[in-house]
């Protein structure tokens, strides 16, 4: 399974940008991409929940995780 795969694709569909959008582990993500407000975290926070079988405690979150996206990747990787 490919995580990196399916959590850009979580967040083109969640935030409904461009299918052509790149992402890299660098890529700012929390404060960069207009859509990624309260509301888009807690539905990517869902959805990846959905998509990979896991559970994402309230206290696992943090703006640490939504920094970049290889943050994201590399948090949703452990979980899985």
């Amino acid at each position: 399974m490919n995580v990196a795969a399916h959590v850009k694709d979580i967040l083109i569909n969640v935030l409904q940008i461009s299918d052509d959008t790149q992402f890299d582990d660098d890529t700012l993500l929390l404060g960069a991409i207009p859509e990624f407000d309260s509301m888009a975290i807690v539905a990517v926070i869902t959805t990846i929940e959905e998509t990979f079988g896991i559970e994402i405690d309230d206290d696992e979150i943090s703006a640490d995780v939504f920094e970049d996206f290889g943050t994201l990747t590399n948090f949703v990787a452990e979980k899985v």
